[in-house]
C-alpha cells in the first residue's frame, strides 16, 4: 500500500502515458474563503493563502469553487471563470500555487437553486420548480433546454480557460448540493424529459463536453455526493449508476464528499465505509480522493488503508498551513484556530476570518 507522501499519478487505469503526477498524495479540499473581488475576480489576500499551503507540503491544491455562468453566482465572495476577461485573475491562482511547489485544480461549479436571487440575476434555475429542503428556500424557475446546453457549454468553457490559464487540472463541482447534483437527485429534479434525473443525460453530456473541451491530453476529475437525506433523494443505488457510468470516461480521478471518510450509509448506520462501497463500484478504474475529518497524518494513512488513492484536507489545512511538512516530520499539527486575530499567523483571508468568526462551531478555537 502506498504512505501517503508517495507520489500519484492522476489518471485511469488504462492510460499509458502520465496524466497528473502530484508529489503526494495529499489534496487540499476545495474550501471557499469568502474572499474574492466583488466583480468576479480574485483577491490579492487569497494569493498568499494558496502559495503558504502549496509551499506547506500538500502535493495538490484544488481551488474554492468558480461560478462558470453569472446565473451560478452561489455565495458572497466567490471568484468567476465564466468569460476571458478572468484568464489573468485564473492565472494568477496556477502561477502562485506552482511557485509554492503543488500541483493546481480549478473546480468549476454552478450553484442553480442554492444560489441567493441578488448575486445570480434575481431568480436562481434548476432542474426543476422545486425548492431546497430548508428553511425560506426559494423556488427555483425550471430551465429551459436551451438553457441546459447553454450551462452545458459554460462548463466546457470554464474548463478550456483553466488549461490556458495554466492549471494542471479541472474538476467539474458535481456534489454538495449544487446544480449538477441537482439534476441527479430524485428530490430536485421532477422531469419526465430528456433530462430527467434516472437518464444522467445532464451530467454524462457535461463530462463529454468537458473533456471535448480540453482534449485528450488534459486531467479532469468529478466530485460526486454520494447520498441525500431528503425524500426522494440520493441513495447509493443512484450513485452506482452515477459511478458505473462516469467510469466509462477518461476521467483521471473521482472525488467523493463526505463528511468523515469512513463514514457509513446515512441510512444505514450498520453498513461498511461508504467509500469502500464506491472503491468497489470503481474496480480501479480511476483514482478516487477521499476526504473528510482528517486531522493528523495519522487519520490521512487510514485512509489510504481503506482504499483511498488520496486524501483531501480541510479545516485543519486551515488552521495548519504547514500541514504537509509537519506530517511528514512528525511534529504536531495544529488543530484549532488561534484566539484573536488569526488571519496574519495562519495566512487566512479577510473574508474567511469573517466567516470563521461568525459561525459558531465551525471551528475548535484555543
Amino acid at each position: 500500500m502506498p504512505g501517503i507522501f508517495d507520489p500519484i499519478d492522476y489518471k485511469p487505469s488504462h492510460q499509458d502515458r502520465p496524466s497528473l503526477i502530484a508529489p503526494n498524495r495529499l489534496v487540499l479540499a476545495p474550501m471557499t474563503t469568502y474572499s474574492s473581488l466583488e466583480d468576479g475576480n480574485i483577491s490579492p489576500d487569497e494569493l498568499p493563502y494558496l502559495h503558504r499551503r502549496a509551499k506547506g507540503g500538500i502535493g495538490l491544491i484544488m481551488t474554492a469553487a468558480c461560478y462558470v455562468h453569472e446565473s451560478g453566482h452561489a455565495f458572497r465572495g466567490q471568484w468567476a471563470c465564466s468569460d476571458d476577461r478572468f484568464l489573468p485573475s485564473l492565472k494568477s491562482v496556477a502561477d502562485t500555487i506552482r511557485d509554492g511547489g503543488a500541483k493546481s485544480v480549478l473546480q468549476i461549479h454552478h450553484g442553480g437553486r442554492q444560489c441567493p436571487p441578488d448575486l445570480c440575476g434575481g431568480e436562481p434555475i434548476s432542474a426543476s420548480a422545486i425548492a431546497a429542503d430548508r428553511p425560506n428556500a426559494v423556488v427555483p424557475r425550471e430551465m429551459t433546454d436551451e438553457e441546459i446546453r447553454r450551462t452545458i457549454d459554460d462548463f466546457a468553457q470554464a474548463a478550456r480557460r483553466a488549461k490556458e490559464a495554466g492549471f494542471d487540472g479541472v474538476e467539474i463541482h458535481g456534489a454538495n448540493t449544487y446544480l449538477i447534483q441537482q439534476f441527479v437527485s430524485p428530490h430536485s429534479n421532477r422531469r419526465t424529459d430528456y433530462w430527467n434525473a434516472a437518464d444522467l443525460r445532464f451530467p454524462i453530456e457535461l463530462v463529454e463536453a468537458v473533456l471535448a473541451a480540453v482534449g485528450p491530453d488534459y486531467p479532469v476529475g468529478y466530485r460526486f455526493s454520494p447520498e441525500e437525506n431528503e425524500v426522494p433523494g440520493i441513495r447509493l443505488d443512484h450513485t452506482e449508476k452515477l459511478i458505473k457510468a462516469l467510469i466509462n470516461y477518461p476521467l483521471s480521478w473521482l472525488h467523493i464528499s463526505l463528511g468523515k471518510f469512513d463514514q457509513p450509509s446515512l441510512h444505514d448506520a450498520d453498513s461498511e465505509p461508504v467509500g469502500k462501497t464506491i472503491l468497489g463500484w470503481i474496480g480501479g478504474k480511476i483514482p478516487l480522493i477521499g476526504v473528510g475529518g482528517v486531522k493528523s497524518a495519522a487519520d490521512a494513512e487510514r485512509a489510504l488503508a481503506l482504499g483511498y488513492d488520496s486524501i483531501a484536507i480541510g479545516r485543519t489545512a486551515i488552521s495548519e498551513p504547514e500541514w504537509g511538512l509537519k506530517a511528514q516530520s512528525g511534529e504536531e499539527i495544529r488543530t484549532k484556530i488561534p484566539k484573536g486575530d488569526f488571519a496574519e499567523s495562519l495566512t487566512v483571508s479577510r473574508g474567511l476570518v469573517e466567516k470563521i468568526n461568525l459561525v459558531e462551531g465551525w471551528f475548535d478555537r484555543d
